[in-house]
């Protein structure tokens, strides 16, 4: 891979570009401008990071963690390609080539949970469940659906990802000028597409991460194959995934810590015990992964002693804090590091790994990743709350899709039904008249279920939770 062909501005071809003379920004400049002023931007702020239906103000939601995603890809591309351009180690990468970079993983921060449904994970996980249970008890002119959709198509919901429906969203149901979504340059859709595969090439277990989720549906296939072609990845990660994923991990690693804490979930000494005792798991790494362990743990500690000493109101919460954002700054620069120790593999799309993983500090993101599975993920207040989350989701879709599996065909639809498709967003129901025109039943059949997940995710938790109400009588 090259980065003349990596950096490519082109978009949709439906797109007449119109340059002016007196507009001095790039064409990612111009994807980030976009992106601020978008609805579906402005609607992650009514999204679960990690708290489902949280009343309080002071918590993550998709939109904060996503403008801190966002800071921490910039800073990760101006460090790592400042170091490429001053050591030589790629004669392409220059100033111009390093500005670029930047402004792309500005613009894959903002974007890169903007396809995920309510409820955070779980709301993905419950429209996995759903469709596993159901496709063989749902029919299709008296055929079950999993003798009706094929293998793709089923996979397509049964792996269901909140990756692979951002590119749909992007390219096609954010409806700006046309059916063609936002008309974002190919090199940011790239760096977005987090595994460069199909549903039915999914392995969890794969050694190379690329494997582990898929990164298109079968309706966006096409798109994703112009899209390889055109930037030369040819079914290979696009390099600036690696520091998109990196910043993503930072951001929730230390942001979970410090709002447990703040939820009291978790206390400054729990948190100070687990990484001491989690330092006897790592006694077979390396020195380097040791020492960065070790000073985590005593920037913990300094931490608190100074907020005691300055007689600091909450000195608990203010170590925490003060903490986190040391802790980001070893991450950012493990990151940058780990990149460019592997740029060749990396360019040569043969790396198999997520960043941190090889990096120094990969005891300190295993610890932090132990602790928030224990203390956040596995708490009494959160599973309570995912339970509802995933009862409303699967409340909605026992609704949806056997109306849309009647809808737009001989099939005569219910009163209720009738008026549950006619909820959905004109603009989805548009793109689904246009892409759906003159293809087989089957095809019509996959996209009207692409049309209930579409309106799914589309939610915000408290429309989502809204709906619910609605439909069930519940108000």
């Amino acid at each position: 891979m090259n980065w003349k062909q990596l950096l490519c501005d082109q978009r949709s071809v439906s797109y007449q570009r119109r340059r002016r003379s007196d507009d001095l920004r790039t064409e990612f400049q111009k994807d980030y401008h976009r992106i601020i002023c978008s609805a579906s931007f402005r609607r992650l702020q009514d999204k679960t990071q990690v708290f489902p239906l949280d009343q309080s103000d002071f918590v993550r939601t998709r939109l904060t963690h996503s403008l801190e995603v966002s800071s921490f890809a910039k800073s990760l591309g101006q460090m790592t390609f400042q170091y490429i351009i001053d050591q030589h180690l790629d004669p392409e990468v220059d100033p111009d080539v390093k500005d670029s970079v930047c402004s792309i993983l500005e613009c894959a921060g903002l974007l890169h949970d903007i396809g995920n449904p309510p409820f955070g994970h779980f709301g993905e996980a419950s429209i996995r469940d759903w469709f596993a249970e159901h496709l063989a008890d749902l029919t299709f002119c008296g055929k079950p659906l999993t003798e009706v959709l094929t293998p793709q198509m089923q996979a397509d919901f049964c792996h269901f990802e909140g990756n692979a429906q951002a590119l749909r969203l992007l390219s096609k149901l954010h409806y700006l000028i046309d059916e063609n979504g936002m008309h974002l340059t190919y090199a940011l859709l790239n760096t977005l597409i987090k595994y460069p595969i199909p549903s039915t090439q999914t392995d969890r277990h794969h050694p190379d991460i690329r494997y582990h989720k898929m990164g298109y549906y079968l309706a966006e296939q096409p798109l994703y194959e112009d899209i390889a072609r055109s930037t030369g990845t040819n079914g290979c990660r696009y390099p600036l995934t690696f520091l998109l994923e990196a910043a993503d991990d930072i951001a929730y690693l230390t942001a979970d810590t410090e709002d447990a804490v703040k939820k009291g979930l978790l206390t400054y000494e729990k948190l100070s015990r687990e990484l001491i005792a989690y330092r006897e798991r790592l006694t077979d790494r390396g020195a380097d992964v040791l020492e960065r362990y070790d000073l985590c743990i005593r920037i913990l500690a300094d931490k608190y002693a100074y907020a005691l000493s300055h007689s600091i109101p909450d000195p608990e919460m203010n170590a925490v804090q003060n903490w986190a954002i040391a802790v980001q700054g070893m991450l950012l620069r493990s990151a940058s590091e780990a990149f460019t120790a592997h740029y060749g593999d990396i360019m040569a799309g043969t790396f198999p790994d997520a960043l941190l993983s090889c990096a120094t500090v990969q005891g300190i993101t295993e610890a932090l990743q132990d602790i928030a599975v224990r203390y956040i993920y596995d708490a009494k207040p959160i599973l309570a709350l995912e339970i509802s989350a995933g009862n409303m989701i699967r409340f909605l879709l026992d609704h949806f899709v056997p109306a849309a599996i009647k809808f737009d065909t001989q099939l005569p639809l219910s009163p209720i039904e009738d008026r549950v498709m006619r909820t959905l967003p004109e603009n989805y129901r548009k793109v689904y008249a246009h892409y759906s025109d003159g293809r087989d039943e089957v095809y019509r059949l996959y996209l009207r279920l692409l049309l209930v997940t579409d309106d799914i995710c589309g939610m915000t938790d408290s429309y989502a939770k809204r709906m619910y109400q609605q439909f069930g009588g519940f108000q």
